[in-house]
């Protein structure tokens, strides 16, 4: 809490141009963040928070400032949904608010500003596949919005948000012209298949899933490969894990070394077989020769393979194409990538008048993921991050009173617990990115920015309050609903006094 680089705080002003039907013609944007006292990655945090502007919807026109303000403060930098998850929910809140005041559904809005693939924003981000129109029609069915919105008793809400996220930079980190991802494989006589990766598993499952690439490509059971991840005596240098880049990138790597691994195991084949190794059919445990019945197990292609080399070394790299990279002009290195995801999501929540309580009763999230590899863990992917954004929206906060901080423990910095986490639905939608590995893209960080948003819309649909300062913690409800009874207050007031003065 004294020392952290958590997310910083962030002042919005943003301003929307929009026809009567509901298409973006222009944003204006000005963001300030409180960096702390040290630079750090700050100004990547500041410019992602301006180029996310884009490639979630069509945006013809933007004006973007962003300004990164050194503070007396611990420093800042990046936290999961890094630059935009602010941003975001403001951009969201204002769509809704605007869909109100001209009489449109929240989903209509969105759908008038859909990206058809392949696109290219006006700052240069490609977008090669597109998978929130799917998305918002699972959650509008699923939340039952068409028949509920608006429709619920006093208190209770249904508010909606979209979001998207990265999967990984495309302009690389380094300019000495080296790969972003590298696997090595080494298979040996025991006919197992060891992945050696500096890529670090930290709890969301790359490991497994570069396992589940290399098997799937050679049609073998996982009990064949193991992993060796992050020895660096070992294990080719990664870039890290971040910004969403293992899965797709070193995801893409083991994909390629997987593919040069059979070629070269059907080589051996054929050469064991006389034949050529377009006549190889592979199967896996076994191959052979298509059409008859003359066979290898692959324990003896294994051992054709081995001859006069021993041990093989395969390796496999992966760099981002140079069409995914982005302009030349200032900040362009920021925003791009290979492949972006996408989610809607619906949010109802309780809120108790007299406490300002909020409780969030449920959640419905599509995200588009391009492939789900391993279905079950991106499935928690995207539970965590919407219960990630839940902490930011209820009530995680740092605050600080001349220079010194409030709540620096884990007792009164309030995360969510399980009694406070509600049921989240989750529908993968599967656009298969063309770039991906299997068509698969970022799975953990593009659920976590909807849900800040989708839950102030679904308060003001449950209280007709709008809140544009979060958490949404209860005595900034209560505050904000004791303003709002003044505000009527007085304006009654002053109706009266003016019925009076024009003496009726």
């Amino acid at each position: 809490f004294l020392t952290h680089r958590g997310r910083p705080e962030t002042d919005i002003r943003l301003k929307i141009g929009m026809t009567k039907a509901g298409a973006i013609t222009a944003v204006d944007c000005e963001i300030v963040q409180r960096g702390g006292a040290y630079g750090g990655y700050g100004l990547v945090t500041i410019l992602y928070a301006g180029a996310l502007l884009h490639a979630l919807y069509t945006a013809p026109a933007v004006k973007y400032r962003g300004y990164r303000v050194y503070t007396n403060t611990p420093p800042c930098g990046a936290m999961r949904g890094h630059g935009a998850v602010d941003a975001r929910h403001a951009f969201e809140s204002l769509l809704d608010r605007m869909a109100g005041e001209l009489g449109l559904d929240p989903f209509a809005v969105r759908r008038a500003n859909l990206i058809v693939p392949p696109y290219r924003t006006i700052n240069d981000l490609q977008v090669n596949s597109y998978g929130l129109p799917a998305c918002l029609d699972w959650v509008e069915q699923a939340s039952g919005w068409r028949e509920r919105h608006g429709r619920l008793p006093r208190g209770r809400g249904l508010g909606m948000a979209c979001s998207h996220y990265v999967s990984g930079s495309a302009k690389p980190v380094h300019w000495s012209g080296e790969p972003h991802a590298v696997i090595n494989l080494k298979l040996d006589y025991d006919g197992g298949i060891t992945v050696l990766t500096g890529a670090s598993d930290i709890g969301q499952g790359s490991s497994t899933l570069l396992a589940q690439v290399v098997a799937e490509v050679l049609s073998l059971s996982l009990a064949r490969i193991r992993v060796i991840a992050t020895d660096s005596a070992l294990t080719p240098k990664d870039n890290g894990s971040y910004s969403s880049r293992v899965s797709f990138m070193v995801g893409n790597a083991a994909l390629r070394a997987a593919e040069a691994l059979k070629r070269t195991l059907v080589e051996a084949a054929a050469r064991k077989l006389e034949v050529s190794p377009a006549d190889i059919e592979w199967n896996g445990e076994q191959c052979g020769v298509a059409g008859t019945d003359r066979t290898l197990t692959f324990n003896e292609a294994v051992e054709a393979a081995l001859v006069e080399t021993g041990t093989l070394s395969i390796k496999g790299a992966w760099s981002t194409p140079p069409e995914t990279q982005g302009g030349k002009f200032r900040g362009a290195a920021v925003g791009s990538t290979a492949g972006f995801s996408y989610a809607a999501q619906v949010v109802e929540v309780a809120v108790d008048e007299d406490t300002g309580q909020v409780s969030v009763e449920r959640v419905w999230v599509a995200h588009d993921c391009g492939f789900a590899i391993n279905p079950l863990a991106v499935e928690g992917q995207v539970q965590g991050g919407v219960w990630m954004g839940m902490g930011q929206a209820l009530s995680e906060e740092t605050s600080y009173h001349e220079g010194l901080p409030l709540r620096p423990n884990m007792l009164d910095y309030r995360i969510p617990t399980i009694v406070e986490s509600p049921p989240i639905d989750v529908k993968l939608v599967e656009s298969i990115d063309p770039l991906g590995p299997f068509g698969a893209k970022e799975a953990s960080e593009g659920a976590l920015h909807g849900f800040p948003p989708a839950l102030t819309n679904a308060i003001a649909d449950a209280l007709g309050l709008r809140l544009t300062e979060l958490p949404a913690s209860p005595d900034r409800v209560l505050e904000a609903l004791h303003a709002k009874a003044r505000e009527a207050r007085l304006g009654a007031r002053m109706e009266k006094a003016k019925a009076k003065a024009e003496g009726v």
